[in-house]
């Protein structure tokens, strides 16, 4: 077998899996996970071959792995899609099938395979599969295996699919189709829990945020092949066809064809990526199952967006020289990010949910990366894309393991609280060491903890990139937003682990079973070391010559070579090594002494903009009063009451007035003058020539044409014989 065919296959066994499931497998839970967590681990196993076959490639860089075939006939020639492997997808690869078979495996403890049927020996339980309202209004799933455990493993058998589909394909068709069974799973799996009000919301709510997203994304798939005749990245991201782009005036914002294309993608990058204005999905998406949460919306699906910013990177920075002022597109890029660091890095830190601050955790990271792209700090964009991969599906993973072990407390007591709540917890270093000591190794690469962790190197080289291009207002914010972001790392780890517990849930929680440990076991492993790659040969020696292996591999993915020369300096490392530390104990301090029912330190000390940051800065309750509120009156009043009510009533309803007196018109104007009165005074003559018709079937007419005939006969012989006696 060949690698290009090898690469062709790596989709195959997750569709195959959810085809499977779907059409008969689903009968039995065992057979559902065995077929889904068998296609990722071939998945896993192709994918990592590839990667080793990429990196031993010594002209990758300049000469990548591809191979086409042709689809659709487009007039002259033929649209053609492939399966492309660069160092851009092959580091994508990576980390996509390490996170994708961990949650896979995970999946499997966290909806309790192997659990009994039948209900609860504890009086006053609901049966398996039931629900517990809290005091809160919340819903606690109760420990027994999932009802719809089948179609879970279906659904992201197929999601995963999708997901290879857009990393492997040479061309942003095929790119766009797996974006969007992205966008379809996402939507399902979202709301799986459909008997919930909040996850069906959720699920709307992503769909069509996303999907604005996706049309601007879609224009500029219709720009591009309308321009050049192809969507291949060989072609539309080709230096010379990129410098041609950028000499054709568009009209709009005095954008050239490749600047206006490149930031019509970058749109449906805010989509899904959940950049401001557009961030409000990613929040409520956490009502989805935590594995969900895991592989959607931090360790890939949202990291397809930023993958689509890094392709479309030559398009966005066409024309830019590093050291010249940035494109309009990358200043808008740089923009959004930053803005969107720090707005969702402030609201995170007020979060009582422990999902919900991990997803603002994840838009501020990935504000982080958009706003390095937007300064042309491109290595740094996609090492932090690796990096965050990890050690947020580990921490999502290890937010599914207390979660699942506050389940077992509240059961244990029948304490009614939100197991969600990190002010209920508190505790449970003792009662979950593994998930504890794992969480402890995501919380770390999240805060950028000095030298040992994988999220110090990545957000580093964006620091970095920002002081070298000389961006000093970015580069502020952004550092300071890494210090928030160590703060509530450290408000969070507290909170749910340290200190006692703050409830008898917390008190009774229990470690999660191994299905489950061992993949948090193996990303912090990833959480710590995927960010040596990036540091530099020769350190301590910084600003030198010699690079880290992930830049010297990833410099020639893009083809103009157009980013900033990647290197950590000085003074961005020495206020990494200050940031994280200090941020992380100013939060344990703050939170150390947390007792239950306490009023929030942070509230007494923020007063008034406490509010404004619990409340998420009312952007849901302003975009409530500009878009849905205005769109539901437009619905219920204009739409039903007008175009419904009046024209389109009207119209049928005037239709059916108009058809008895059109009818009586007929009636009165045609039907009695010509039908009626006609076809009497026809019929009357037909009678009558019936009846002629009558008399010479009766016989009298044929016995007086014989008298008549004997007459003349008789009458003809007297003549004769008169005439001829004369």
């Amino acid at each position: 077998m060949t690698l290009e065919t090898l690469i062709w296959l790596i989709p195959v066994p997750p569709i195959a899996a959810f085809a499977l499931i779907m059409l008969g497998a689903n009968r039995s839970r065992g057979l559902s996970h065995t077929l889904a967590v068998t296609a990722a681990g071939l998945s896993w196993l192709g994918s990592m071959f590839v990667f080793w076959k990429a990196v031993h490639i010594s002209d990758l860089a300049m000469n990548i792995i591809a191979s086409s075939i042709n689809w659709l006939p487009a007039g002259v020639g033929w649209f053609k899609i492939g399966v492309q492997i660069d160092p851009l997808s092959a580091v994508t690869l990576f980390f996509v099938a390490w996170t994708i078979l961990c949650i896979f495996i995970y999946s499997i403890g966290y909806h309790n395979y192997g659990s009994p049927a039948g209900v609860h020996d504890k009086p006053g339980l609901p049966p398996h599969g039931a629900l517990i309202t809290s005091r809160e209004d919340r819903v606690i799933h109760v420990p027994s295996i999932e009802p719809m455990y089948s179609r879970f493993f279906g659904l992201i058998s197929l999601f995963a699919f999708a997901m290879y589909v857009l990393v492997i394909s040479d061309n942003l068709l095929t790119l766009y189709v797996g974006w969007e069974i992205m966008g379809l799973c996402s939507y399902l799996l979202i709301g799986f829990w459909y008997a919930r009000p909040t996850a069906r919301d959720a699920a709307v709510k992503a769909f069509l945020t996303t999907r604005v997203g996706d049309v601007f994304m879609l224009l500029g798939l219709a720009a591009l092949y309308t321009s050049t005749g192809s969507l291949s990245y060989s072609v539309i991201f080709d230096p010379t066809v990129v410098s041609q782009l950028a000499t054709i005036p568009t009209g709009v914002f005095g954008l050239s064809l490749a600047g206006l294309a490149g930031l019509l993608l970058f749109i449906g990058t805010i989509g899904k990526s959940a950049q401001f204005p557009l961030h409000i999905w990613l929040p409520d998406a956490m009502e989805g199952p935590t594995p969900v949460s895991a592989m959607i919306h931090a360790a890939t699906m949202v990291s397809a967006g930023v993958y689509l910013a890094a392709r479309a990177f030559p398009l966005i920075s066409a024309g830019w020289v590093p050291g010249s002022p940035l494109t309009t597109p990358m200043a808008i890029m740089a923009f959004v990010g930053t803005f969107t660091a720090l707005f969702a890095a402030t609201i995170a830190v007020v979060q009582n949910d422990i999902k919900r601050v991990l997803a603002y955790s994840t838009i501020s990271q990935l504000g982080f990366m958009v706003a390095a792209l937007g300064l042309g700090s491109y290595i740094g964009a996609v090492f932090h894309l690796v990096t965050h991969a990890f050690f947020k599906a580990l921490l999502f993973l290890g937010s599914g393991s207390v979660i699942h072990g506050m389940e077992h407390g509240a059961l244990a007591e029948d304490d009614p609280v939100d197991i969600q709540d990190m002010t209920h917890m508190g505790g449970l270093k003792t009662k979950m060491p593994l998930t504890f000591w794992t969480f402890i190794a995501g919380g770390l690469a999240l805060a950028g903890f000095p030298l040992i962790t994988a999220g110090f190197w990545s957000k580093d080289e964006i620091l970095s990139g920002a002081y070298n291009g000389q961006f000093w207002l970015i580069f502020s914010i952004l550092a300071f937003t890494a210090l928030i972001t160590a703060f509530y790392t450290a408000r969070q780890i507290t909170l749910t682990f340290l200190g006692q517990a703050r409830s008898t849930a917390a008190g009774h929680a229990r470690e999660s079973s191994v299905v489950m440990t061992l993949p948090l076991v193996v990303l912090a492993l990833f959480a710590i070391a995927a960010g040596w790659s990036g540091i530099p040969a020769g350190f301590p020696g910084i600003g030198g010559k010699d690079a880290g292996w992930f830049l010297t591999f990833l410099s020639g993915t893009t083809p103009l070579a157009t980013h900033t020369a990647e290197s950590h300096s000085q003074i961005p490392l020495i206020l990494s090594l200050v940031i994280s530390p200090v941020g992380l104990l100013a939060g344990w301090l703050v939170y150390r002494k947390y007792q239950a029912a306490a009023v929030d330190p942070l509230e007494k000390a923020l007063g008034p903009v406490y509010s404004l940051l619990k409340n998420k800065y009312y952007v849901d309750e302003l975009y409530s009063m500009l878009f849905i509120r205005p769109a539901v009156w437009l619905a219920e009043r204009f739409t039903a009451v007008w175009m419904d009510g009046k024209i389109i009533d009207g119209i049928v309803h005037g239709v059916a007035a108009l058809t008895p007196a059109f009818g009586s018109l007929l009636r009165n104007g045609f039907d009695k003058p010509v039908i009626s009165n006609g076809g009497d005074g026809l019929g009357h003559r037909l009678i009558a020539w019936g009846q002629d018709l009558r008399r010479f079937q009766s016989g009298r007419v044929q016995q007086y044409m014989l008298y008549t005939l004997w007459i003349v006969l008789i009458s003809g012989m007297i003549v004769y014989y008169l005439l001829g006696r004369g």
